[in-house]
């Protein structure tokens, strides 16, 4: 049986990487609070307060990102990292799914 093909990650910087690996996590986060998709408090209640320690964790990574003269977010590269990593279906938890016909 052949092996799955995977989108290569891009070369990225630690900080880069840091970046994206929590921006992933942010956004799994705000999919587990979504109330559109979750109606169990408990479960929400524990995805905020994991969001606020990895919101904080993107944070740093950005200022070490600044703070090494990293002025610029390669937003190409960026997105091609995110696409390997499956950031568009872990996005798509995020938005509001689609409702009746107007």
């Amino acid at each position: 049986m052949p092996s799955p093909e995977f989108s290569p990650l891009p070369a990225l910087t630690r900080a880069e990487c840091e970046f994206i690996d929590h921006y992933l996590h942010v956004i799994d986060q705000m999919g587990r609070i979504n109330p559109a998709r979750n109606d169990d408090t408990y479960a929400a209640l524990r995805a905020a307060q994991a969001l606020a320690s990895h919101a904080a964790a993107q944070r740093d990574a950005l200022a070490l990102m600044h703070r090494r003269g990293e002025t610029r977010i390669h937003t190409t590269t960026l997105t091609r990292a995110l696409r390997a990593l499956d950031g568009e279906r872990r996005a798509a938890r995020v938005i509001l799914p689609p409702g009746p016909p107007s």
